[in-house]
């Protein structure tokens, strides 16, 4: 569903939140580490991040990447997939055809029209800092 630069990068936001929670800034080593993704890889989506103002990018010995405590609760998926994915999710076909439409559909058009609805709801009101807290709480993991 999502391309695997958002996925990382998803999961990259979601722990620099946590770590932001305490103050704390972090590595892209430590960054690729917790998400199981190439550093190099990693560094190009944090690039992106950084970029659009998510994350923030601080170079030097004190350096590191971290979010800002007040923005943590505005930040929302949709924000980071349509950075990294474009609005793409939104409108592709369920099945990946060119010409799906409503006077061609694809077999599972009607029903991919409700899962996306679905899909953009979860995004655009689940904040970053909800799964943070999660992640923090060990309710949740970013690997296995």
């Amino acid at each position: 569903m999502f391309s695997k630069a958002c996925e990382y990068g998803i999961r990259a936001a979601i722990y620099i939140a946590k770590k932001s929670l305490t103050e704390q800034k972090v590595s892209l080593k430590d960054v690729a580490q917790a998400i199981n993704s190439p550093e190099a890889y990693t560094s190009k989506i944090l690039q992106k991040l950084a970029k659009n103002g998510i994350i923030n990018s601080d170079k030097g010995p004190t350096g590191g990447f971290s979010m800002d405590k007040e923005e943590l609760n505005k930040v929302k998926l949709s924000t980071i997939v349509f950075i990294l994915d474009g609005d793409n999710i939104y409108k592709g076909c369920g099945l990946g055809l060119e010409k799906c439409n409503e006077k061609m559909p694809c077999p599972v058009h009607n029903q991919f029209i409700t899962v996306r609805e679905s899909l953009k709801i979860m995004l655009e009101t689940t904040t970053i800092i909800s799964l943070a807290l999660g992640l923090k709480d060990g309710l949740t993991f970013l690997k296995r």
